[in-house]
């Protein structure tokens, strides 16, 4: 059993790509839908809110954890990796060598919330696979709260114009490879695609689901259940929207306070 859990609803995309390898992957999926975002937070706020979402998935008796998130992967890892004695993964391993592999002109841009770019994880993680590629950071703080309030559609005017204001700066830089570096942009691919014609787009969440079917930590066990923080009616009103296929399974609610 899995467990996979985020600052919101966007490491739903992960769980796609999870479902996508294994269908019947059992899997418990945590949004903390109630504290979101985690990414505009201080170092220790995020640090304290990830070791609270861990507590509640090894309480669960889960095999194994992916951190699908790219703030909490970026910030909080050692101390995951020191409380829980299963193996914990988070997306900037596999999400950077995707990356290095990807591009054809040296020029890589990362895109995430204040803390994940702040933080240099990605940009650190591909300056040491290969000096020689150039990155180019852009914090996007208002990407997750379009992608909660489900306004994603590249025909969004709203969605549309942010994602222009926040990636003309990369556009200028002429990359070819864009790291989405966190889990809720996916979802917005299409307008960040209409904003960086012709770059390839990183998504985290499925280089993270392919490295642990690499592992071999993906099992089949009776499919997926999730948890949220707050409403499991919104929850379950969008989620369908994020996996790309009807919700199949109990959407429950965690006071996750007490963990």
């Amino acid at each position: 059993m899995i467990g996979v859990f985020d600052s919101g609803m966007g490491g739903l995309t992960a769980v796609k790509e999870i479902l996508k390898l294994k269908p019947d992957a059992g899997l418990i999926f945590f949004g903390d839908t109630g504290r979101v975002p985690y990414g505009t937070r201080s170092r220790e706020t995020i640090i304290n809110y990830a070791l609270q979402d861990a507590r509640f998935l090894a309480s669960k008796r889960v095999d194994a954890i992916l951190v699908a998130c790219g703030t909490v992967s970026s910030t909080a890892m050692p101390e995951l990796k020191k409380m829980l004695d299963i193996p914990v993964l988070g997306v900037v391993e596999a999400t950077a060598e995707a990356a290095v592999k990807a591009t054809k002109n040296g020029r890589v841009g990362v895109i995430g919330t204040p803390a994940t770019v702040n933080s240099g994880s990605y940009v650190n993680y591909i300056n040491a696979v290969d000096p020689s590629i150039e990155t180019f950071s852009q914090a996007c703080p208002l990407f997750v709260p379009l992608v909660e309030e489900g306004l994603f559609s590249a025909d969004c005017d709203i969605t549309r114009l942010t994602a222009e204001h926040y990636l003309a700066r990369l556009r200028e830089k002429e990359i070819d490879t864009l790291i989405l570096g966190c889990t809720h942009y996916p979802v917005m691919a299409e307008a960040i695609g209409r904003a960086l014609p012709g770059v390839t787009l990183i998504n985290s969440g499925a280089e993270s689901a392919r490295r642990l079917s690499d592992m071999g930590l993906l099992k089949d066990s009776g499919g997926a259940e999730y948890f949220v923080s707050d409403s499991t009616e919104h929850f379950a009103g969008l989620a369908s929207r994020f996996l790309g296929m009807p919700l199949n399974g109990r959407v429950g609610y965690v006071e996750i306070d007490k963990y």
